[in-house]
């Protein structure tokens, strides 16, 4: 019986890690796919990344297996999913086209490239060090999975819908840096870590899904990119109302982490 427990246990704590390991599997893939021109393909394995991201964090809490080393090694994961291939994807499809109108802009491309992976990776690292101490209900600075699914899905939409990468790259030059410096501010983000799913909810909600999976059906990556620039736009909101309550309250400022 003492057996049988322990290996429970110990399957338990392999379950989170195994799908952080299938995360970063899927952002290897990416890089491999992008290099070899497959963008579509590299785009749709960052967004799984994504998804097994997601997931392994609800398990560790669902199964209140969170450990210090599984906190690290997704953070490891994420560097490679949402940080180095989102960075190569782009700059494979679109950026390094610069390079054929000067020295200068070609600079830019891939300087633009590697400031996304730089602020993911700077992202990841102040994750950790507040994590103790941090409020679980909103991001500091915009997630990096959030960040590359916002990226991706707009390389993905340009691919499926005939844009090519040449004609895009001053738009998704600028797209990148954004996106890249959106990770390391102070905006606040909604985390979704301690939202529930009631049993029963307004027919109002029942509508609203019914819709979004109608749209999704349309257009996938239309409607990604969409979520996910609504998202990326949704932090500056949350920030300016909070800042708004607190000065109403005659409260002084504070840091949004907080």
């Amino acid at each position: 019986m003492k057996n049988n427990h322990s290996l429970n246990t110990r399957g338990v704590y392999l379950l989170p890690n195994l799908l952080t390991t299938g995360a970063m599997f899927a952002g290897f893939y990416s890089i491999i796919a992008a290099i070899n021109a497959r963008h579509t393909e590299a785009a749709i394995a960052i967004l799984i990344a994504g998804v097994l991201d997601g997931l392994d964090g609800r398990v560790a809490r669902a199964t209140q297996t969170q450990t210090e080393f599984g906190m690290h090694y997704d953070s490891m994961s994420d560097l490679i999913s949402f940080g180095m291939a989102p960075a190569i994807l782009v700059f494979v499809w679109s950026l390094q086209s610069l390079a054929g109108l000067g020295n200068l802009p070609g600079k830019l491309g891939w300087l633009a490239a590697f400031l996304y992976c730089a602020c993911a990776a700077l992202r990841l690292a102040r994750f950790n060090s507040q994590a103790r101490v941090a409020d679980k209900r909103y991001f500091q600075g915009l997630a990096s999975p959030a960040a590359a699914g916002t990226l991706v899905s707009t390389v993905w939409f340009c691919v499926e819908h005939g844009i090519d990468g040449q004609l895009a790259a001053w738009p998704m030059l600028v797209i990148t840096s954004l996106l890249g410096l959106l990770m390391f501010t102070r905006l606040r983000y909604h985390s979704f870590k301690s939202a529930t799913i009631s049993k029963r909810g307004p027919l109002t909600w029942a509508f609203i899904l019914l819709l979004l999976f109608v749209l999704l059906a349309v257009d996938l990556s239309l409607m990604l990119m969409l979520i996910g620039y609504l998202y990326v736009i949704s932090g500056a909101v949350i920030t300016w109302r909070g800042r708004q309550r607190r000065r109403g309250r005659g409260q002084p400022e504070r840091n949004d982490a907080e």
